[in-house]
């Protein structure tokens, strides 16, 4: 299963209101959770080799409540601050091409759905959806750096 086709599921279940969903193919397993405006995914994969047993992903959702003792923030106000965060590993973007301006820049108000940035991984521009509406306040990562899964990216106040 591709990864954006994971990625729509996810999607299509947090908008669907189902609170769990378990999908189960001969060499793959995946369950999505939702609730509390948290939506959990679970892969688990079996590898050909016998190196490698099992190998599990997971995967949630790129918005999280920020939580005023994680390193690098303000911890006065950023308890009323979201946060946009990468859903994979790979090379963060502000901008689609090089000549072009950036999708969002300190300031701008965004809604869902609008693209905030693109991280390329294995050679695919993936854009990344913001899933809250609101104003950025923050980009805490600098153009063209790698980033993990689950990185904070930016800082959204609420609309």
């Amino acid at each position: 299963m591709e990864i954006k086709e994971i990625q729509n599921l996810i999607k299509f279940v947090a908008k669907s209101g189902v609170s769990e969903v378990k999908i189960e193919k001969k060499d793959i397993k995946i369950t999505i959770k939702t609730g509390t405006g948290k939506t959990e995914t679970t892969i688990v994969q079996q590898v050909p080799t016998s190196q490698f047993p099992v190998s599990q992903q997971f995967i949630e959702p790129a918005i999280e409540q920020v939580k005023g003792d994680e390193p690098n923030q303000d911890t006065d106000d950023s308890a009323k601050y979201l946060t946009v965060k990468s859903p994979i590993i790979g090379t963060f973007y502000r901008k689609p091409a090089p000549e072009k301006s950036d999708f969002v820049k300190v300031g701008d108000i965004i809604s869902e759905g609008d693209t905030v940035c693109i991280i390329e991984a294995m050679k695919l521009f993936n854009e990344v959806e913001s899933e809250v509406s609101g104003k950025i306040v923050k980009v805490l990562v600098d153009d063209a750096s790698p980033v993990e899964f689950d990185q904070p990216l930016f800082l959204v106040e609420p609309a």
